[in-house]
């Protein structure tokens, strides 16, 4: 199975609704949708790392973007699923080997970006992972820095990442 293919089938697999259509009509549009070049826009897979024990989100004051965001981006080559996707990227830029992944996304987010120099789309597929007890975090040079924010204090430049916490939330029941 495609990478494309996959996320065609992580995409109907979730409730119907405008983000999963909206994100189902560009991959149908687009066979390249999750590639770098797609001239469009790119499908992307993020996940937002947790402690749920106390109640706090691990961000990254991502480098490019000058934003503290949840752990993620573009799919590579070899990557075979948007799961998959979304742990590589979590796992290099917070550094925890051991994450456990919530099975399918938790939120589904469409946001503009500047990407290589041009203003996109990223239609981002979001996963939640829950960070092990002890594990040691460490940033890559992606980030400027990683920080714990309790889920009641995530900042508020991105609207994308309090979606996401009420997203992480619900899904966790707290």
């Amino acid at each position: 199975m495609t990478l494309h293919a996959n996320a065609v089938q992580v995409l109907t697999a979730l409730p119907a609704g405008d983000r999963r259509d909206d994100f189902l009509a560009f991959l149908a549009a687009h066979p390249d949708a999750l590639s770098r070049e797609c001239a469009a826009g790119h499908l992307t897979a993020s996940t937002l790392v947790v402690d749920p024990v106390n109640q706090r989100a691990l961000l990254m004051l991502h480098r490019k973007v000058g934003k503290w965001l949840q752990m993620g981006g573009h799919c590579e080559s070899d990557d075979l699923t948007l799961r998959e996707a979304a742990e590589r990227e979590a796992r290099e830029e917070s550094g925890v080997e051991g994450l456990t992944l919530s099975d399918a996304p938790v939120n589904l987010d469409r946001h503009g970006l500047t990407c290589d120099g041009r203003a996109l789309d990223h239609l981002d597929v979001q996963y939640l992972a829950v960070i092990p007890t002890g594990a040691r975090i460490e940033g890559n040079d992606e980030s400027l820095g990683l920080q714990w924010f309790d889920f009641d204090c995530v900042p508020v430049d991105d609207t994308s990442v309090q979606r996401l916490v009420t997203a992480a939330r619900r899904t966790l029941s707290l």
